[in-house]
């Protein structure tokens, strides 16, 4: 199931592509995988029919024992079913549903091919947490689909309208799953339903994941979002909004009924939201003259008695409830699509001026009857097979209460209730064949075009499946029964049939359909009852009038706290660490030991160190200050060299001196001096923030070193570090083995700043500042050199420069010192498991060389030693940190696991290598990459302002 999963979504990352070279017509090739897996996921029935699901299991987080758990059971192949087989469907139609040079169908199909796998996911998970992950990304690639048209206003309302209600209902679907898979003791779903946990704890959680089943399926109050979303392509609709994506809640609801119906308030909360929304989708759907809304209110209906029927809880109104799934996937995409065709061949959908197109599309007329007739609940098609099994249980409730506790008049009002919406839907199924293809008279003629045979296929087959499932009722029972019978057994063995027998349902049945033949007929005063009725109240106006006031809130807040002062922002991130978790030092409750030094060094360290600071503090020249706090962390350095810590050094000393080096050059843009202003009362103020965060800091650290009680975890570091990581450099197992995850996690950082710096200074792609030296003119009184023959010029870029700028001294330095360097950062780089070292300092240090090279030569001097792309070098690094990280997985392993591999070098003996070696090269190109990004930044990019300054100075002087 996992490759399937994985087949799907790979599929999707190659959809653009696809379409890109073969156009819309690459649809039906996007979707063979999808087809292949319904092809699997069908021969796969009879084993999960006869009680053998099928189950995977892969480890994934087992610090929190979450695992990548699928299983497929009865109610999972239904689903899988539907969203892979609607889905290749959908996807056959796109090719004719969209124009050739319409912009944005490749991303489109990708979105859409990995929604289908991330419904794929949630139906199949066996583990919650995993359920909850595919939840949220269908919610995403929902929100790219229905935004799919980014020039429209509405659909950008759509998808954020969509995508704020179905996350509010996510987040709160997550408190549930976390509240009932600790209650459990286990997230795997099967072994929470085998033996449902109890209590007060466990009834709010199901509730708390009840939310998010009603917001995803479009119950009250969170309905509004559903007619909104359908500006989105009429695939999308069709797909997502009828067949798959707002079944998820229906299909938790499904999932979870068998172990939680009883729990108290469960069918209080979805009888009364089922009906009311049947009730209020209904009403609302004979309002609309749009076909698109009209099938969209007519869904919010639907699912309302989908999620009614489910709720109930017995065998029977289960058995029924599933049918009716399979029904309204059926017959709501076949009419989503016939609307798409409708549109396009007429440019319109709107009922009152579409006429006669029963006659010229004969085929997509039948089709479209079908897919109604089963909506309204006609024989002998499947939607009546459904509602005729629904009724026969809810009059076993109203009747006897069928374990349910609702016999009686709660049980008749249930019943009432669910006739009433099926009038209205008999009614509103019958305006939407009247409106698409009745012949009637139109103020403006329309002029229509035959759709292509293949465009109306899809719709055609889909109803003619809900004909024959219609026909099929005994093996439908069969497959749909072996998920029901997970519930007790009932007051009656029900079964799916076209005929009960002559009783109640059927007499309910014919008054369903004959009160909606009239309310249809009766449509004008019902019509004009409707618009006598209205009003402007609605939770959608309530939603928006709640966003404005969030926007406004957000505005006067942000107007009040973000004054654009720097210093007053990090006062208050400081003054709260001073005051909350400051205030714990007080409590007089800590055990002080102070130990002054270890060494007299540490102490002769700390006073330099404490002298360089408040001298930093007092400077007026932004230079001083600089070099200042360069001796502050270079004492830092000392002192992580007399605790023993080589390589923290060896880090700190790199940072350090690159950080310099990058102040030196930022401020090149600055003043000399810090601020003229005369000195006020706030430096008082900043003084004393500055002095208690200085105590609580030092406090923080003497209770810390105090509060030991047990040996420390780095006794054991040495042996495991070399039994584990294969390693004696302690820190880099550390950060390529034990916690590989945190520092994949902090290099992502490095990247993140990396694209800042670029955003912020560089106005044009990066590599459009890199400039060979013999792709330049030499500046105006510079005398060119000619070189020999095949013999390449060391530093050329320094010739570039006035002879005022160079510095011979300095230049012989360079030469005697960058291979050097760049020997000895690619010796860190590949001892650094065992000595100190690592990616990290092996790129600090490689970044130093490109520094020299740039301080001797200039800008074209570092284009010289670095003619490449930072941004490419950056995600280069990125993307083999991440292939390093994948890697062992081809070899039987786990993410990020490593293997020692000794390589013998002849004479000179044997290469102690480990595969995370390959995790540094990442490491060390990301970090270079940055630097790079710094030095074009802040180097060549400040250099070439100072020089158009001047040039603009002489001008104006002459």
């Amino acid at each position: 199931m996992l490759v399937l999963i994985a087949a799907v979504l790979t599929a999707a990352v190659l959809s653009p592509w696809v379409l890109l070279r073969v156009g819309r017509r690459g649809f039906p090739l996007v979707a063979l995988v999808p087809l292949a897996g319904t092809a699997w996921v069908a021969a796969q029935g009879p084993d999960v029919v006869d009680g053998d699901p099928l189950v995977e299991v892969h480890r994934w987080v087992p610090s929190i024992d979450m695992e990548l758990a699928f299983a497929m059971g009865p109610l999972q192949w239904v689903m899988a079913l539907i969203v892979l087989g609607i889905g290749v469907l959908v996807l056959g139609y796109c090719a004719w549903y969209f124009s050739d040079d319409e912009a944005g169908v490749p991303r489109f199909a990708g979105v859409l091919v990995a929604f289908m796998g991330a419904m794929l996911g949630l139906v199949l998970a066996d583990d919650l947490l995993v359920l909850y992950v595919f939840w949220e990304l269908t919610t995403v690639f929902s929100f790219l689909l229905i935004g799919h048209d980014p020039g429209r206003r509405a659909s950008r309302r759509a998808a954020v309208q969509a995508l704020v209600v179905t996350t509010l209902g996510g987040l709160v679907l997550l408190v549930g799953v976390l509240v009932v898979g600790d209650q459990a003791g286990t997230y795997r779903i099967s072994e929470i339903l085998a033996d449902p946990p109890t209590g007060t704890a466990v009834t709010v959680g199901v509730h708390l994941m009840l939310v998010g089943a009603i917001s995803k399926s479009a119950l009250l109050p969170f309905h509004f979002w559903l007619p909104s979303a359908m500006a989105a392509p009429t695939p999308v609709s069709a797909y997502l909004h009828a067949a798959s994506m707002v079944k998820a809640g229906v299909y938790l609801v499904a999932l979870l009924a068998p172990a939680f119906a009883g729990v108290p308030g469960w069918r209080a909360v979805l009888l009364t939201l089922g009906v009311a929304t049947m009730v209020l989708g209904g009403v609302r759907a004979l309002r609309q003259h749009d076909l698109k809304l009209l099938l969209a209110y007519g869904t919010v209906s639907q699912l309302g008695f989908l999620v009614l029927v489910l709720g109930v809880g017995t065998r029977s109104a289960m058995l029924a409830g599933l049918a009716l799934l399979v029904a309204h996937a059926l017959f709501k995409a076949t009419l989503f699509l016939t609307v798409g065709v409708i549109d396009h061949s007429t440019g319109t959908r709107d009922l009152r001026r579409l006429t006669g197109l029963g006659r010229r599309m004969p085929v997509l007329a039948v089709a479209a009857t079908l897919a109604a007739a089963s909506m309204a609940g006609l024989p002998p098609l499947l939607g009546y097979v459904a509602k005729e099994s629904v009724l026969v249980a809810l009059l076993d409730v109203a009747r006897e209460g069928d374990g349910t506790g609702l016999a009686g008049l709660g049980g008749w009002l249930l019943v009432a209730g669910v006739v009433l919406g099926s009038v209205l839907t008999a009614a509103y199924s019958a305006r939407f064949v009247w409106g698409a293809f009745a012949g009637r008279d139109v103020a403006e003629p329309l002029s229509v075009h035959r759709p292509a045979p293949a465009f109306v296929a899809a719709p055609v087959v889909l109803a003619a499946l809900s004909l024959v499932l219609g026909l099929t009722g005994g093996p439908l029972t069969s497959v749909l029964g072996a998920h029901a019978d997970t519930l007790p057994p009932g007051v009656h063995h029900a079964e799916l049939t076209l005929w009960h027998g002559v009783g109640l349902p059927l007499l309910l049945t014919a008054t369903t359909l004959g009160v909606g033949a009239l309310l249809f007929l009766l449509r004008e005063p019902v019509s004009r009852l409707q618009t006598r009725l209205a009003h402007d109240w609605s939770l959608e106006r309530s939603y928006r009038a709640g966003m404005r006031l969030l926007d406004r809130v957000a505005v006067e807040v942000t107007g009040v706290v973000q004054r654009g002062s720097a210093a007053a922002y990090l006062g208050v991130i400081l003054l709260v660490v001073v005051l909350l978790p400051g205030a714990t030092l007080l409590d007089g409750r800590h055990d002080l030991r102070v130990q002054a030094w270890d060494t007299p060094v540490q102490a002769v360290v700390g006073v330099v160190t404490a002298i360089a600071a408040v001298m930093t503090a007092r400077s007026r020249r932004r230079i001083r200050a600089v070099l200042l706090v360069g001796v502050t962390g270079y004492g830092t350095a000392l002192l992580f060299v007399v605790h023993g810590a080589p390589d923290l050094a060896l880090t700190q000393v790199l940072v350090e001196t690159l950080t310099v080096v990058v102040f030196v050059l930022a401020l090149r843009r600055l003043p000399e001096y810090f601020t003229d202003r005369p000195l006020s009362r706030q430096r008082y103020v900043r003084a004393a923030i500055g002095l208690a965060v200085g105590v609580v800091t030092a406090g923080f650290l003497l209770v810390a070193g105090a509060a030991r009680t047990a040996d420390p975890v780095s006794l054991a570091l040495p042996k495991e570090a070399l039994d584990y990581g294969g390693g004696g450099n302690i820190v880099n197992v550390i950060l390529v083995d034990t916690r590989a995850w945190d520092t994949l996690g902090e290099i992502a950082v490095l990247v993140a700043a990396a694209t800042g710096v670029a955003s912020l200074v560089f106005v044009h792609a990066r590599g459009a500042d890199i400039r060979r030296v013999h792709d330049i003119p030499y500046p105006a009184g510079v005398q060119k050199i000619a070189t020999r023959p095949g013999r390449r010029a060391w530093l050329p870029g320094s010739r570039t420069l006035s002879p005022d700028k160079r510095s011979i001294i300095f230049e012989v330095i360079v030469r005697l010192i960058f291979h050097t360097l760049v020997v000895i950062s690619i010796y860190l780089l590949l001892a650094g498991h065992n000595a100190p070292g690592g990616g990290f300092a092996a790129g600090m240090t490689t970044g130093l060389a490109l520094v020299v090279r740039y301080l001797a030569g200039g800008r074209y001097e570092l284009d010289e030693a670095a003619p490449v792309d930072a941004g490419r070098l950056i995600g280069s690094g990125l993307a083999i940190a991440a292939l390093a990280a994948l890697l062992p997985m081809a070899f039987g392993g786990e993410v990020l696991q490593s293997a020692v591999v000794d390589v013998p070098l002849l004479f000179l003996g044997e290469l102690h290598l480990v595969t995370s070696v390959l995790f540094d090269v990442g490491v060390y190109l990301v970090v270079v990459g940055l630097v790079l990004d710094l030095l074009r930044a802040l180097g060549s990019h400040i250099d070439r302002d100072i020089q158009r300054a001047r040039r603009r100075a002489e001008a104006q002087a002459t």
